[in-house]
């Protein structure tokens, strides 16, 4: 662990978790700019130094690195008492520490679906159960899991995936239940639409097309903005995204009409046919920095989604 010099314990403490890259980074920028105390943790040394590097930059007050697997529970209490030391207190936590595996259920290896979970469901789970004790011991706090529009709904080749986020979501409620009796304390759920992010590149797969954000896609900075929003201004659930309400309710009250066009629907807008996947882990057993950064490149997908009204227009006319 290494930080920046010492100040006085003026400005709140958080930990980020998956601060290297995309969402994760995008926030640790954003609470960076607002002034924080920053801990950031992620599996990779060199890109953990280059984002401490930035949020000092961008006027965190100090940032200290903890190069830590989300997935590894001892390491991970050793790690958050270690911010405690540093820092003397932790006013809150953010887990976007989160990977991604394409496959059908049958095709994905084992080990890669087990990893996914490991890392995005019960990483949060290791993250509550180090940061709950001293914000209840304190009486306030702040505690902030990262969820998924996929989180809600079922997709095709994403089932480790979906898994693991369904999971995130009745975690987040499951913690708000059982600290209800500590006022000061809150736990958030935030649910975000498709981010512009390296994730999908970096993803593991079975073989098939490259998988892709669909439209509309936030740029990550939004992503961030939103998460540090509601680290500072608690609410249960914070939904991102303005189709996911529709997609979300289509889910639930047209199963059958969903079902049928969910398939044809991911094929065109979250897969990128262009580009081929060869089987392979990608970085979800292990950490591949050299990937990780803020943005994915994919843009808005405003793009797609005009050149296919435009070809449906012209089918129609002629």
């Amino acid at each position: 662990m290494a930080s920046s010099s010492p100040h006085p314990p003026t400005a709140p403490a958080v930990l980020v978790t998956g601060a290297s890259s995309g969402v994760g980074l995008a926030t640790a920028h954003e609470l960076a700019r607002r002034g924080h105390r920053l801990a950031l943790l992620a599996r990779g040394e060199e890109p953990l130094q280059r984002a401490a590097q930035e949020c000092r930059a961008l006027g965190a007050e100090d940032v200290t690195v903890l190069t830590v697997d989300i997935r590894d529970d001892e390491a991970l209490r050793e790690a958050v008492a270690q911010v405690l030391d540093v820092f003397g207190r932790l006013d809150g936590a953010v887990n976007c520490a989160g990977v991604v595996a394409y496959g059908r259920l049958e095709q994905l290896a084992a080990p890669l679906f087990d990893a996914v979970v490991e890392t995005n469901l019960l990483g949060s789970v290791n993250l509550l159960r180090h940061v709950l004790p001293p914000l209840r011991a304190q009486g306030r706090g702040s505690v902030v899991l990262t969820g998924s529009l996929i989180g809600h709904i079922a997709v095709p080749t994403m089932s480790a995936y979906t898994v693991s986020k369904y999971g995130v979501r009745a975690l987040a409620r499951q913690a708000v239940i059982e600290n209800r009796d500590v006022p000061g304390l809150h736990v958030s759920y935030v649910t975000l639409p498709g981010v512009d992010t390296p994730i999908y590149r970096q993803a593991a797969y079975a073989g098939g097309p490259a998988g892709q954000p669909p439209p509309v896609v936030w740029p990550p900075e939004k992503a961030g903005r939103l998460v540090a929003d509601v680290l500072q201004r608690p609410r249960r659930v914070a939904h991102g995204g303005a189709f996911d309400p529709l997609i979300r309710l289509g889910f639930v009250l047209l199963p059958g009409v969903y079902d049928a066009w969910v398939g044809p629907l991911f094929a065109r807008f979250a897969s990128d046919r262009r580009e081929t996947m060869p089987p392979g882990p990608g970085n979800v057993e292990a950490s591949v920095w050299q990937g990780n950064r803020l943005d994915g490149g994919h843009g808005s997908g405003l793009k797609a989604l005009g050149g296919l009204a435009v070809r449906r227009v012209r089918r129609i006319v002629g």
